[in-house]
């Protein structure tokens, strides 16, 4: 029988990254914490509190990392955008 088999390689799983885990723990803080959703204020405050944590635990970030980190989880925090879809008053059905 004429197919072609192709070799399966064996990969080693990647290993995370100081910022990939970072990312990771800081959106898991957001879930768990309930700061979706908050005043502004208190989301504001509350990555005060969190990035200061964040940055001693992962002293290998630079300044900049951080800043992106936080601008990630500022992003994750904000309401979904609404589609163009919706608010043109266009129901889908």
């Amino acid at each position: 029988m004429g197919k072609n088999r192709t070799r399966r390689t064996t990969r080693e799983a990647a290993v995370p990254t100081p910022f990939d885990e970072a990312r990771d723990e800081l959106f898991q803080h957001i879930m768990r914490c309930g700061v979706i959703g908050s005043e502004p204020e208190h989301v504001t405050e509350w990555f005060d509190d969190t990035m200061g944590y964040i940055a001693g635990r992962y002293y290998e970030l630079s300044e900049r990392q951080l800043s992106e980190l936080r601008v990630l989880g500022e992003r994750f925090v904000q309401p979904p955008k609404a589609t163009a879809q919706a608010s043109s008053g266009v129901t889908v059905g």
